[in-house]
């Protein structure tokens, strides 16, 4: 399951959408060009699992993707609390890179969860969509999008991750500091699982 949150680029102070219903969701980011679909769960696949147990369990997915969209390169990218002494400070750094504003010249974003959770904030036509994104779904970003990316302070998540280009992931950095005036992933997180409790 996922969430929809969108407000208008001023700010969150209005509340434009809010919505967990898959074909919601999916209707409201099609006019924006971005992709939104659900694949079917593994629960045999552990949440750490590492790339060829991943690429084992939805090969056929990745297959037919492939075919549709034409990327060159797929790759597996993980990151969960752990007792390594260096996690705060990988998180901190992986957290870092993507948060703030940018585009992708050259590619589009296209990433599958495999478990975990993180928050695509896509700020298009003058309003920012946060998309909540957890295990089972799939988000495609496309090129010259303008977006950013929260994992959270804890990140715990594992992607597949599309690219049509070699080079991978290269972000081009707007400057503007929109993303600090928006609910970062832990608010929107904690909301929206207190919601999931009580409903």
């Amino acid at each position: 399951m996922t969430l929809l949150t969108t407000w208008p680029e001023s700010g969150p102070e209005t509340l434009v959408r809010r919505t967990s219903d898959p074909a919601e969701i999916a209707a409201a980011l099609a006019p924006i060009g971005v992709r939104y679909e659900q694949w079917p769960v593994r629960e045999d696949v552990p949440a750490d699992a590492d790339s060829d147990t991943v690429f084992a369990a939805y090969g056929a997915e990745i297959e037919k993707l492939n075919a549709e969209e034409g990327f060159t390169t797929v790759d597996v990218l993980g990151l969960h609390p752990s007792d390594d002494p260096e996690y705060p400070v990988k998180a901190k750094a992986a957290r870092a890179k993507f948060l703030q504003e940018h585009t992708h010249d050259d590619d589009d974003e296209v990433r599958f969860f495999v478990s975990g959770s993180g928050i695509f904030y896509l700020h298009v036509g003058g309003e920012v969509h946060a998309v909540l994104c957890e295990k089972g779904d799939l988000l495609g970003v496309p090129r010259g999008t303008t977006h950013w990316f929260d994992m959270g302070t804890s990140p715990s998540f594992t992607a597949i991750r599309f690219f049509h280009e070699e080079d991978g992931w290269v972000g081009n950095f707007t400057g503007d500091r929109i993303a600090d005036r928006f609910p970062d992933f832990d608010t929107i997180d904690a909301g929206y699982q207190r919601d999931r409790a009580t409903a």
